[in-house]
């Protein structure tokens, strides 16, 4: 263990943390789909999933490192212990952020909730590694903006 710390204290040390027994790294690309994939992320939505994903995280003791919804679905970008769970961590995100939407009553989020649920049963996660989170932080930041280079009036 002393030999893993030392090799750790020589390269990014910032993004490792320390338990009593462990040190780690992980990071998970969490995707979440409203049902019937609505068109409900609206700003004031956003805002709100954003709050209730953090709050959750916290009490999960995992950090919410980034976050992007857009029309379809929401990433998300969760630093956690090798203790969290990520069934349990994703129903408790699910399940809070639909309550707190549901009891807005927002017009956009209304619309949504069929059988009270607000997201899709299904979600995607992929394991971040060490290298390439850069990439994934700037991949769900700028899931708003187009990936073509040029307008598709110019594909006519």
């Amino acid at each position: 263990m002393i030999m893993v710390y030392d090799c750790l204290m020589e390269e990014n040390w910032n993004d490792w943390r320390t338990g009593r027994h462990v040190v780690y790294n992980l990071r998970a690309h969490i995707i979440l789909t409203p049902k019937y994939r609505r068109e409900i992320m609206t700003r004031r939505v956003t805002r709100l999933l954003e709050q209730v994903f953090g709050e959750v995280c916290t009490r999960f003791e995992c950090t919410l490192e980034s976050f992007e919804a857009i029309q379809g679905h929401a990433h998300l970008l969760i630093g956690y212990t090798p203790k969290t769970q990520l069934s349990t961590l994703i129903m408790s995100l699910k399940t809070n952020s639909s309550k707190q939407l549901r009891d807005q009553h927002w017009p956009e989020t209304d619309q949504a909730f069929h059988d009270k649920h607000f997201w899709t049963p299904s979600y995607c996660i992929a394991a971040a590694g060490e290298d390439p989170i850069e990439t994934m932080n700037q991949y769900i930041e700028n899931q708003d903006k187009p990936r073509r280079k040029y307008d598709k009036k110019q594909r006519s």
